[in-house]
């Protein structure tokens, strides 16, 4: 008799009082949550309030994470490091100083020069609006602001009132103009430049005291929140400051490379001020995903307002989309080596929440702080939801995010993640790695209950539409095969790479297999799917559902001149039910092997000893790339015993007892 027993060593009673503790800790696991999400609010209300101090040790440390690296190279170099910081701070300030001075002569230059533009721009807006003069849509629109500002204008009517009631005049405001003191003109020009000076001599303080003291800073990071668990804490701290580092480094690179030819290219068309739009992409570049779009605006209105033809506006454009293109597609997969590690989305999300909470600045510095708590969240489980919010990593493996669109019946999208995963793998591998442990995590959660027999319809369906629509790319890997063992015959010694060998299976070529469903509408998926990878061997092969299986239908299934029949489960208490058949089958087709894929972990002891014995399978295999070679296996198959080898002997026992 076979018999497959879950030993759990405790009553009932026993295992309801261990489950009661596994209860209560997720019950906290929930409720703990709550503290880390009051901790949260409560550092962003801090950040938000004490804004004026975390800002600038924000701009430091991510200058600090910049220049790092350049300190450490000069010290590796034999450099001191007093000489090694001061002169890299020193060096840093003075070209940011530069290039801020730059930026701000040409804004005054443009500023000087926006009159003689009046004349174009007045001509542009008239043809505007001759252009629009058949629709009149722009006269009605003039008309309509016409008649607005009229009524907004209109004083109110006069009401006629008797001397004795008449309104008092009212008294005329006077404004009584003082010349200033040259020290009061000195302090109205000095002290709106208190604070951003100020400002930046705080951050050049913190970058020099911190790249002085980065080995203690780590130190002391390392006792105060990691001393437990070096590795983890080390790991996170290298991970942070590569990742920080290379994205300021590359995104001023890819900057310079677009804004150096940009202001080349404004120039040649004759752009005024070119060089300062050139410098102002360098610089809003950084902003994610409305830098580029302010840093062209300004160049194509000024190309609208310098000419009075259309055709500088064009080229304008042109040179833009053109740069774009190229910063995009060529410049930056080539000198990012690693991504910053953010989901667009999330990019996108920064940038919102640092602009509302630190205004400009904080929008420049989002993708960099934002880059700063994803590390945090992948190396600290307590800020995990972190990474999988922000992050551009899969939350789900394969098996779960194809299970998850199969329990949802989205056939299609499931096929598209299929198609791309299957670019890079073959059809045999997709289903041994992806698909059917996907099935494996429906059964399993039909068999405690938690799908109901609706979602398992569902999830068979789905997954029934999945193996048609992978029918193509099935066929396509059929021809390479024949492709394959053509040049292979031309050329023996011809290699194959080492995912080729892992995968490599028999020819099916004059083999002919029967492929059936064990017990339920997954069953029958998993047979689908042996089937078509049986099929690209060459094989010829023939499914059936495990309503076939039927006693009162199992003897019209076609098994004369099959070399194997295959019955496949993915529930092990099927196995039951699988022995039963396996004999049925032997006895219709005796020629032929009849064999289990039992689709979860075998052992191989269990699969040799006791699961063939007791089936009286040719085979018993957990994996399709063993299901497909003993499939096509030469082998002849075992002769069926009609009775259990024990019963015999004891029958032989009692026959001489009884008759003595």
């Amino acid at each position: 008799m076979l018999r497959f027993s879950r030993k759990s060593g405790k009553e009932p009673v026993n295992m309801a009082v261990e489950l009661h503790p596994l209860t209560l800790s997720r019950a906290a696991a929930e409720t703990s949550k709550l503290p880390t999400l009051a901790a949260i609010a409560a550092t962003v209300a801090v950040l938000y309030i004490a804004k004026d101090v975390f800002l600038p040790l924000a701009i430091a440390i991510l200058l600090t994470f910049a220049l790092a690296p350049v300190v450490s190279r000069l010290r590796r170099a034999g450099c001191p490091r007093s000489v090694a910081v001061i002169g890299t701070v020193t060096m840093a300030f003075l070209f940011l100083s530069a290039f801020g001075a730059m930026v701000a002569l040409q804004i005054s230059e443009v500023a000087r020069d926006v009159p003689r533009y009046q004349s174009n721009i007045v001509e542009k807006v008239r043809s505007l609006k001759e252009a629009g003069s058949d629709s009149q849509i722009l006269d009605r629109l003039s008309r309509v602001m016409e008649r607005i500002s009229i009524e907004l204008s209109r004083p109110e009517k006069d009401v006629a009132v008797s001397p004795a009631t008449a309104p008092e005049p009212k008294p005329l405001l006077v404004e009584i103009f003082s010349p200033q003191r040259p020290i009061e003109i000195l302090m109205s020009v000095i002290n709106p430049l208190l604070g951003p000076l100020a400002t930046a001599g705080l951050v050049i303080v913190v970058v020099i005291f911190m790249l002085f003291e980065r080995e203690d800073l780590r130190d002391r990071f390392i006792r105060l929140v990691g001393y437990g668990d070096l590795h983890r804490t080390t790991e996170a701290l290298q991970d942070a400051g590569a990742r920080v580092g290379q994205y300021l480094l590359m995104q001023l690179v890819v900057n310079i490379t677009y804004g150096v030819p940009l202001a080349i290219g404004l120039w040649f068309l004759g752009i005024p001020n070119a060089l300062l739009w050139g410098m102002l992409a360098i610089m809003l570049r950084f902003v994610p995903y409305i830098g580029p779009v302010i840093a062209a605006a300004l160049p194509l209105f000024l190309a609208f307002a310098a000419a009075p033809g259309w055709s500088l506006v064009v080229l304008t454009l042109g040179l833009f989309i053109a740069l774009e293109l190229l910063s995009n597609n060529v410049v930056e997969p080539l000198l990012y080596g690693s991504r910053t590690g953010l989901s667009p989305l999330a990019i996108i999300v920064a940038a919102i929440f640092w602009a509302w909470l630190w205004g400009p600045v904080g929008l420049v510095l989002s993708t960099p702080l934002t880059v700063c708590l994803v590390v945090l969240g992948r190396h600290v489980r307590q800020f995990e939801f972190l990474e999988i919010l922000l992050g551009n990593e899969p939350v789900l493996n394969p098996k779960e995010r194809l299970y998850q669109r199969l329990l949802a019946g989205d056939p299609d999208e499931a096929t598209d993640n299929a198609e791309e995963m299957l670019e890079e793998m073959y059809l045999v591998e997709f289903y041994d790695t992806v698909a059917i442990p996907a099935l494996l995590l429906a059964e399993s959660d039909r068999m405690r209950g938690a799908l109901t027999e609706e979602q398992g319809a569902r999830v068979a369906e789905s997954a029934g539409t999945l193996v048609a629509n992978l029918e193509e790319i099935a066929v396509e890997e059929e021809d390479e095969d024949k492709d394959k063992d053509k040049d292979k015959s031309e050329d023996p010694d011809r290699d194959t790479d080492e995912k080729e060998n892992d995968y490599e299976l028999p020819p099916g070529e004059g083999r002919s297999v029967l492929c059936l469903g064990g017990r339920s509408a997954l069953d029958d998926v998993t047979a689908m799917m042996l089937l078509q990878v049986l099929r690209v061997q060459g094989a010829d092969v023939n499914y059936f559902s495990h309503e076939a299986l039927r006693p009162q239908k199992i003897k019209e299934l076609p098994t004369e001149g099959r070399h194997a029949i295959v019955l496949t489960v993915l529930d092990r208490e099927s196995m039951r039910h699988a022995k039963f058949l396996v004999r049925r089958l032997k006895r219709l087709a005796p020629g032929a092997r009849v064999g289990i894929v039992l689709w979860q972990d075998v052992d191989e002891h269990e699969a040799g000893k006791f699961l063939v014995e007791e089936t009286q399978a040719d085979f018993v295999v957990s994996a399709i790339t063993d299901a497909i070679r003993e499939a096509l296996s030469t082998e002849p198959p075992q002769p069926f015993k009609s009775a259990h080898p024990g019963s015999a002997g004891r029958a032989a026992v009692r026959g001489p007892a009884h008759g003595g």
